[in-house]
């Protein structure tokens, strides 16, 4: 029995994937999995039993990922599982970008009660002229699932497409439409484009990328959508370049006091994976995960273990280990095995920077002798008997 708890609500349609051998508690020292989507989880202490944190969306900068790590603990996240939800809401920012509408309906409301209004339009929505997307540049920097639904979607909608990724992924590179001009140098879409929306993740070199630098070599007038994370841009440079001319509007789904209400910016309340959908899709992909990691001690979609998967164990037993990445540890495993005649038939070690994962499949069951050895091994963080 499998015991489960959530920190947020989880849509019915994923937690309803879990069978008999699974519980909901509402004791997190309980669970050996958690699902999670906004809760902020850095100040919290992880039970020695939590096996995995499956993070209903793609962002996880509110789980300790290093914590849970030495802990032995897998973080998933559910990549593209809210993809088209994010994309459509980047083309409503771009239409929002272009013609003014939301000055419009202001303009709208407040003559609701006027008697003329119809006949005072006609004058007065020359205030909110704008300017169409098709045959417009389109910049997208970023190529994974919400990257590329948004450049294949752009070419469809009369844009010209540039896309920037020097690390897009063989599946990605499939799914984008050949009249994608895939682009080697970003600073080409900084000159080309008039539109930039932006798609990568959060990492270092990644933090406030589209600064003062950046925007000094684009195109006047450019409009920056920001649909990924507030911090991939400097937001104090970009209403500089707002001030200036240099930037014509901001459209972020990020709210926060730097950008919010001020001038040539439009901010949305983080609306981007807040659909009906999307919410169902993240819920099923990570129980998913959760529950091919449980029963069968197979990795999809970690971020802070690598890919691992063996399919259904067949076997007579398996055994995951979790550890540190260092050299020579799989000849100590074996040899644990072999002292306690345990043949293993079949086994696959990956690694991910400091960390790494040991999937072995035996023939007969794990003696409770060898677990324990297992255990005491130097860089060992956890071993799970599967089955």
């Amino acid at each position: 029995m499998f015991q489960y708890h959530c920190l947020n609500p989880i849509a019915n349609v994923g937690l309803d994937l879990f069978g008999q051998e699974y519980k909901k508690t509402d004791d997190i020292n309980e669970a050996q999995a958690v699902l999670v989507r906004s809760a902020a989880m850095h100040d919290m202490e992880l039970p020695e039993n939590l096996c995995a944190v499956a993070r209903a969306g793609a962002g996880v900068n509110n789980i300790p990922l290093e914590k849970c790590a030495e802990q032995g603990i897998v973080v998933f996240n559910t990549p593209g599982a809210n993809a088209n939800g994010v994309k459509e809401l980047v083309f409503a920012g771009m239409l929002l970008a272009s013609r003014d509408i939301t000055g419009g309906i202001g303009w709208v409301l407040e003559n609701q009660d006027s008697e003329t209004i119809s006949k005072d339009v006609e004058k007065a929505k020359k205030a909110f002229a704008g300017c169409e997307i098709a045959g417009k540049k389109l910049g997208v920097i970023g190529l994974g699932a919400i990257g590329v639904k948004v450049a294949n979607a752009a070419t469809h909608m009369g844009m010209e497409v540039y896309g920037y990724d020097p690390f897009i992924s063989v599946n990605a590179a499939w799914n984008l439409s050949r009249n994608v001009k895939h682009i080697n140098n970003v600073e080409d879409i900084y000159q080309e484009c008039d539109y930039i929306t932006i798609h990568v993740p959060l990492l270092d070199d990644t933090r406030k990328m589209l600064n003062k630098e950046a925007f000094a070599k684009m195109k006047e007038g450019v409009v920056i959508l920001n649909f990924a994370r507030d911090l991939l841009v400097d937001e104090e440079d970009i209403l500089e370049a707002i001030k200036e001319g240099k930037v014509k509007k901001y459209v972020s789904d990020f709210p926060n006091s730097t950008t919010a209400g001020k001038e040539g910016c439009i901010v949305i309340p983080h609306l981007g994976a807040s659909t009906e959908e999307s919410e169902d899709n993240c819920a099923v992909m990570a129980v998913e995960e959760v529950m091919d990691y449980l029963e069968n001690g197979n990795i999809r979609n970690s971020v802070n273990f690598p890919r691992c998967d063996m399919g259904v164990c067949a076997g007579a037993g398996r055994v995951a280990i979790l550890h540190r990445n260092q050299k020579g540890i799989i000849g100590k495993y074996t040899a644990v095995m072999g002292d306690n005649n345990i043949n293993i038939s079949d086994m696959t070690n990956k690694s991910r920077g400091n960390f790494a994962y040991s999937l072995l499949d035996i023939d007969s069951p794990v003696t409770e002798a060898a677990i324990e050895q297992l255990k005491k091994i130097e860089s060992v963080l956890r071993v799970r008997v599967i089955k």
